[in-house]
């Protein structure tokens, strides 16, 4: 029973790990793999989740939103690299956030890349680009349609 326990606990964690919210993964080298899988760039954003105005605007206004939600499910593999103050990560979780934030973060937060499957940008920083989410999908179209190019 306690080894059930545990196999039970280690699932639950692994799944924490490898998606956050709705639809968005936060282990980094499996957004990488299943986007060189499915053949869909990553949509990566660095994020103060319980602490970032900003953040939490554009998570409410845009990537929460059906119509974004329904294309980025055909679309991207969505990563959030999160930066929480009031909620506790655990430690590789916030070594890997450490190591994107490093690589990716410009000047504050969100900060938001459309990356190819290698981690390589295909934008500029989308975190300023707006709360209209019809507006993203179009940008994002665009941006995928160049990289495709």
């Amino acid at each position: 029973m306690k080894s059930l326990l545990h196999i039970a606990a280690a699932i639950l964690a692994t799944a924490t790990l490898a998606f956050g919210s709705e639809g968005w993964m936060t282990d980094w080298e499996a957004a990488k793999a299943k986007s060189k899988e499915e053949k869909k760039p990553i949509l990566i954003c660095l994020t103060g989740s319980d602490w970032c105005g900003w953040c939490i605007k554009l998570e409410k206004e845009v990537f929460s939103k059906k119509e974004f939600q329904d294309f980025a499910k055909e679309n991207l593999i969505l990563m959030e690299a999160d930066y929480p103050k009031k909620k506790e990560q655990p430690a590789e979780l916030k070594k890997q956030n450490a190591a994107l934030e490093k690589k990716f973060l410009k000047g504050g937060y969100p900060t938001v890349f459309l990356l190819d499957s290698e981690g390589e940008k295909l934008s500029d920083d989308l975190g300023e680009f707006g709360h209209d989410p019809e507006k993203w999908i179009v940008k994002l179209k665009e941006l995928i349609a160049k990289a495709k190019e």
